[in-house]
């Protein structure tokens, strides 16, 4: 049997890349923090993103972006393959969303998060020519059970056989969109409850794997790089998630051939993302069932923040204090 101190050699503590990626997503929450229900997506976005990346620039990795604002001729920073980081430390792979949820931000709704996922140099699927993913995401129950496949009305009951509670207490997350009507009947009909997502599924993905929660599993159609993101995060939580790209049209699939990616077929966990070192970091920017908004308390700026560490295991949740002065 092996000792404690054999245990903790074996861990190889090292220096925790999310602890201070995590200054990224709090000064990018931080920054947006004005725009909030004001109705200007884009001007919370460009806050966000112009925070994030001056703080990017300080940690000790040599990163690339994977999933970015986008290509280089149209988003200035943080574009997908720029170089981040202070050129020292880990090669990594990264995906960026300064603010996952704009226009729950600018609406001043709910849910809206600063994400950063890393993953090691090469891991992360480039699924940038198909936009939209279909996607099942549960907790550790699931594996070996579902299957995105199978009828939605049968992948609740499997659930819910392997969860040992009744199909009338799953709540399933879907986003609020008219292409998921048919779905969330289907739902409905099977006995189970739906909980809409105005926007941001990332969240609501990281909820169903996550033990405690009142999401029991997260399904439908996103964006293909929330999917990769959503990935980093199940990996650290021990979670379930399946994928298959769902291309709009011949075009679009013909082009994520000719990327190398596969139609019709399911992406699991580690394909989506291959390495097991992976980190999710994410920071409130509006209240959500993952973390609290960012806030002003008198003469503080309070953020709350998770960051999720595959290697070790860990969820972490941290509170920060700001002073109020010095962010304006």
């Amino acid at each position: 049997m092996m000792s404690h101190l054999d245990f903790v050699k074996n861990l190889r503590p090292d220096r925790n890349l999310g602890m201070e990626l995590v200054r990224a997503t709090e000064a990018a929450a931080i920054s947006a923090r004005h725009f909030i229900g004001k109705g200007d997506k884009n001007a919370a976005d460009g806050a966000a993103v112009d925070a994030m990346r001056a703080f990017l620039a300080t940690v000790d990795m040599q990163g690339v972006i994977v999933i970015g604002e986008g290509e280089k001729d149209d988003a200035p920073m943080l574009y997908n393959g720029e170089q981040v980081g202070s050129g020292q430390g880990p090669l990594c792979d990264i995906a960026v969303d300064p603010i996952d949820g704009t226009s729950l931000t600018a609406a001043g709704r709910q849910n809206a998060l600063s994400v950063i996922a890393v993953a090691d140099r090469g891991s992360m699927l480039d699924a940038s020519t198909v936009f939209y993913m279909d996607k099942l995401v549960a907790g550790a129950e699931a594996r070996g059970v579902l299957d995105i496949r199978l009828p939605i009305a049968e992948n609740i009951r499997l659930l819910a056989k392997a969860k040992g509670k009744p199909v009338d207490e799953m709540v399933i997350a879907v986003l609020d969109r008219p292409r998921h009507a048919g779905l969330i009947e289907e739902i409905r009909a099977a006995g189970a409850a739906t909980r809409l997502m105005l926007d941001g599924d990332v969240a609501g993905g990281i909820n169903a794997a996550m033990y405690g929660t009142r999401i029991d599993m997260c399904v439908g159609t996103g964006g293909s790089p929330e999917g990769i993101v959503t990935t980093c995060a199940i990996k650290a939580l021990g979670g379930f998630i399946q994928g298959m790209l769902a291309p709009k049209d011949e075009e679009e699939a013909a082009r994520g051939i000719a990327a190398g990616l596969k139609m019709d077929y399911v992406y699991g966990a580690d394909e989506l993302v291959t390495s097991d070192n992976t980190l999710f970091v994410a920071t409130g920017v509006t209240d959500g069932g993952l973390v609290q908004g960012v806030r002003r308390k008198g003469p503080i700026i309070r953020t709350d923040s998770i960051i999720l560490r595959s290697a070790s295991g860990t969820i972490r949740r941290i509170q920060s204090d700001y002073s109020a002065e010095r962010w304006g």
